[in-house]
């Protein structure tokens, strides 16, 4: 998954401008691929809650680009991430493994409070037990 971060901060990387007189000559590099990185990790680990990564991507790097490169920026983190969802979307398990190190596990909790840790199903994040959950979702979002 990271590399679609590294893509982004690789094509914006000659468009950062130079950090202010004192700081670290990197700040600003770094900023922008923790930026990234930070993305498309909650894009892979919780993409159900993630509305915008675009957007927020965007929102979080903007100040560190001239004017000038605003639109480019823009296209830049539009396209990569996009990938990143269309990736995402074929390969929900291997996406997750490849951020956490782990295998996903079901959003819902048990009776007891602890988390439920068996596999969810790749469209919903719920497994087989839980589906229940989806359903009342959709119901809440198509009442709102």
């Amino acid at each position: 998954m990271y590399q679609f971060s590294r893509a982004i901060y690789r094509e914006l990387a000659p468009h950062i401008v130079p950090p202010c007189p004192g700081a670290p000559a990197a700040r600003n590099h770094a900023a922008v691929l923790r930026a990234c990185e930070a993305v498309v990790t909650r894009l892979a680990t919780d993409r159900h809650y993630f509305a915008r990564p675009a957007r927020t991507l965007f929102w979080d790097i903007r100040a560190y680009f001239p004017m000038s490169e605003q639109s480019h920026v823009h296209q830049v983190v539009s396209r990569y991430i996009d990938y990143a969802q269309q990736f995402v979307a074929a390969h929900p398990i291997e996406g997750y493994a490849a951020v956490s190190g782990a295998p996903p596990q079901c959003r819902a909790t048990t009776r007891k409070g602890a988390a439920c840790q068996r596999v969810p199903l790749a469209h919903n994040g719920y497994c087989p037990s839980h589906q229940h959950l989806a359903e009342t979702e959709d119901r809440e979002l198509a009442a709102a």
